[in-house]
């Protein structure tokens, strides 16, 4: 079995599937991924594991932007945590920040005690902290699995020397949190990782953009932003997914 973990970031039943399809090993499953990802609803989750194998990990995300959180936000994320793993969830997906970019300490161990026996990934939050060194180790002491990161860039490639160092973090002690590459992840740079570091988790969406089944259309009328168009669709798609898994074979 190969050591490497491949995982798709879904917002769909239909892209659950073709990441499945395409051979990844998990699902970080979410919300409005076209603005980064939102928590997903319980019935979407129950949904793909009606219909899909694969470990699924919940993104925790109650709006788009920064990572403070209201008192009302962050019990909004606590008690996500807890429906999550009572539906069955493998993992959440979290991250809280103070206003000084370090990280929540004491929200992060409510979240961690919420989630009980479930995997947790520290998400994107981590990429725009003030010390990321000092945040792995404290991602560490929380028992968390998994950092999801792009090296503090706005993608993983722009992000590598980070990404490199936090590796050889990753391999002094047992039981460390595992350096999973994200933003910008094609099956081109896996290849490029995998000849230049030792990074060996990568997060993708392998998205592509459909056209809407829709024939009468109202041009003009945006529901969010309007820079998008309302007739366009995100899905992933499986043959991405296939290649980012043969770069991994």
């Amino acid at each position: 079995m190969s050591h490497y973990t491949l995982e798709c970031c879904v917002d769909s039943v239909e892209s659950a599937l073709a990441a499945a399809q395409g051979g990844a090993d998990r699902l970080e499953l979410c919300a409005a991924l076209v603005i980064g990802g939102t928590s997903p609803s319980l019935a979407l989750f129950e949904q793909v594991k009606a219909c899909c194998d694969l470990p699924v990990r919940a993104l925790l995300r109650p709006r788009f932007g920064d990572f403070l959180y209201t008192d009302h936000e962050f019990q909004i994320i606590r008690r996500e945590v807890e429906l999550f793993r009572e539906a069955g969830a493998e993992g959440v997906v979290i991250g809280c920040l103070r206003e000084d970019g370090s990280l929540h300490m004491e929200q992060m161990r409510e979240l961690m005690k919420s989630a009980g026996g479930m995997k947790v990934t520290l998400h994107r939050a981590f990429d725009v902290c003030a010390d990321p060194i000092r945040t792995y180790e404290q991602a560490w002491e929380l028992g968390i699995d998994t950092i999801l990161t792009s090296g503090q860039e706005s993608d993983c490639v722009k992000g590598m020397p980070l990404l490199q160092s936090l590796c050889r973090l990753q391999t002094e002690e047992p039981a460390r949190p595992q350096i999973m590459a994200g933003a910008g992840v094609t099956p081109d740079v896996i290849s490029l990782f995998r000849a230049q570091t030792e990074i060996t988790a990568f997060h993708l969406s392998a998205k592509k953009i459909l056209d809407s089944g829709m024939r009468y259309r109202r041009e003009g009328v945006p529901m969010g932003l309007p820079a998008m168009s309302e007739y366009s669709i995100f899905r992933t798609d499986k043959e991405i997914v296939a290649q980012a898994r043969q770069a991994l074979a």
